[in-house]
């Protein structure tokens, strides 16, 4: 009988947004930095058009790390290539927190929690997302406080905006809604390939 390989479970959390929108996800322990931002992406419901990058302390030289996608044209700071770093490298039950931010442009920052390590589920297939609350944000809405102006709108149907913000964000948004069961997961291998290509 093979051996059970372990799972990491995250909970990645929106800042600066109340209520808050939440996920809870296990992933395997082999996956790359990159393949948790997958993960995370396709969890959220963000659609992956804007760089990213994770913040860690590396436990082996108790420095921060910034691990995502390498750009000098928009980023000053050394970012290694998620593709190339493993999360087990990284995150332990001593070492359980790091901040990933998506878009720089809109800034959205997140709190990727580890809380626990466990053993896979005979017949599971992973990444899996268990639990989450709320819909993500539209992409390009500004970050938070946009985001919180777009609320406002598409709350109050006598708003002159109304129409048009609900027709942006494709004609219908509920803020509150979230079914962890329709969440789809893309392959990591194939969306990197992608990027490196273009």
């Amino acid at each position: 009988m093979p051996k059970l390989k372990m799972v990491y479970q995250f909970k990645i959390t929106l800042k600066e947004i109340k209520p808050p929108i939440w996920r809870r996800i296990q992933v395997p322990e082999d996956y790359s930095f990159w393949d948790l931002h997958v993960a995370i992406q396709d969890s959220m419901g963000w659609t992956d058009t804007h760089l990213h990058h994770f913040e860690i302390l590396n436990p082996m030289t108790r420095k921060e790390e910034e691990i995502g996608i390498p750009d000098t044209e928009f980023c000053e700071d050394d970012i290694k290539a998620g593709w190339k770093k493993k999360i087990a490298g990284y995150f332990s039950i001593n070492n359980t927190k790091a901040k990933y931010v998506y878009d720089y442009g809109d800034n959205w920052e997140h709190d990727v929690l580890l809380e626990k390590i466990v053993s896979e589920k005979p017949g599971a297939e992973y990444p899996l997302c268990l639990k989450g609350a709320r819909s993500c944000p539209p992409e390009d809405c500004g970050g938070p406080w946009g985001y919180q102006d777009f609320l406002d709108i598409i709350m109050d149907p006598g708003h002159e905006e109304y129409q048009s913000m609900l027709e942006w964000a494709g004609g219908d948004f509920k803020p509150a809604f979230f079914d962890a069961h329709e969440v789809i997961f893309d392959d990591p291998k194939k969306r990197l390939k992608f990027m490196l290509e273009n």
